[in-house]
């Protein structure tokens, strides 16, 4: 359920985007110094939106550096950190293991048994920083575990689970601006749930594994056993109730996504503002379109 809160790096600047890596490379600096190697590999943008946005909103001081890493072996790089880097880390850490824990039980891949078993120290010592935060996840993502297992078909109930996990986090402290980033996390936070489900119905009608939407999928013409290509398996004809489908699997995405930028629009952010708008905007829908149009080509 990660990497899709990215940038559409066309429609950035020059200076933008290195800014944006700045605080993706900080982050994957600080998720090495506090969790080694194994943090690295939880490295995230969804959770760098996050610190792009609590940076412009509280403006805290900021630590900057140029260096190199195994990704970056030849040239120097920025790399900026705050105190919200070390929250995103800790946040990333624990979301990364009961994400690997919820793979293993869905697909009993021993990969993700593997990684739940190396990132568990981790985990508990991120919870142990957040308490409160870290107790409200592991709850969230228990009853969505729950209501999984049953197989419900109820939209908003699943991803309102996601959506109750990401207010929280959002929610860094209780001040004035409490109330619409917890509503601009629950918003995100069911798009980014809903999203995976519709990015994943090939994988998942082929699997046999959960997915709220598979119902109004095969009752729509989706094939039971798609084949490989796109997400429908088959050619989506124009006005088909599979493309119907489709439509209202992006109507419902963009009321979610609506509401989450009608929430940050409330906050005073000029900092990374052009940035997160960005990304708001234009690039959390890169996983809907891949979808759709699985071969990149265009409508040109």
């Amino acid at each position: 359920m990660f990497g899709y809160i990215i940038v559409n790096q066309q429609e950035l600047k020059f200076k933008e985007y290195d800014r944006y890596r700045s605080y993706y490379c900080g982050l994957c600096r600080r998720l090495k110094e506090k969790y080694g190697r194994t943090g690295q590999f939880t490295l995230s943008y969804d959770t760098t939106f996050l610190i792009l946005l609590l940076s412009g909103l509280y403006e805290p001081e900021e630590e900057t550096r140029t260096s190199r890493c195994i990704a970056h072996p030849f040239c120097l790089h920025e790399e900026r950190v705050n105190r919200f880097t070390d929250y995103a880390a800790d946040v990333n850490l624990i979301l990364s293991y009961y994400s690997s824990q919820d793979d293993w039980s869905d697909e009993h891949k021993v990969s993700k048994l593997l990684l739940s078993g190396l990132l568990r120290e981790g985990s508990e010592q991120a919870s142990g920083k957040l308490d409160r935060k870290a107790e409200v996840i592991r709850d969230g993502l228990s009853r969505l575990g729950a209501l999984e297992k049953e197989n419900s078909e109820n939209l908003d109930e699943v991803s309102g689970c996601f959506g109750q996990i990401m207010a929280e986090i959002f929610a860094y402290k209780e001040d004035e601006w409490t109330v619409p980033l917890r509503q601009m996390g629950f918003y995100l936070g069911k798009f980014i749930y809903l999203l995976d489900a519709v990015d994943d119905l090939k994988k998942d009608m082929k699997s046999g594994s959960y997915n709220p939407l598979k119902s109004r999928y095969i009752a729509a013409g989706g094939a039971v056993k798609p084949a490989y290509g796109n997400a429908a398996g088959q050619n989506i004809a124009p006005g088909s109730p599979l493309a119907l489908f489709y439509g209202e699997c992006e109507d419902l995405l963009r009321m979610m996504m609506a509401e989450c930028c009608r929430a940050f629009e409330v906050l005073p952010v000029v900092e990374n503002a052009s940035i997160l708008r960005n990304i708001l905007y234009s690039g959390v829908w890169a996983g809907f379109r891949r979808q759709q149009n699985p071969e990149g080509k265009t409508d040109d």
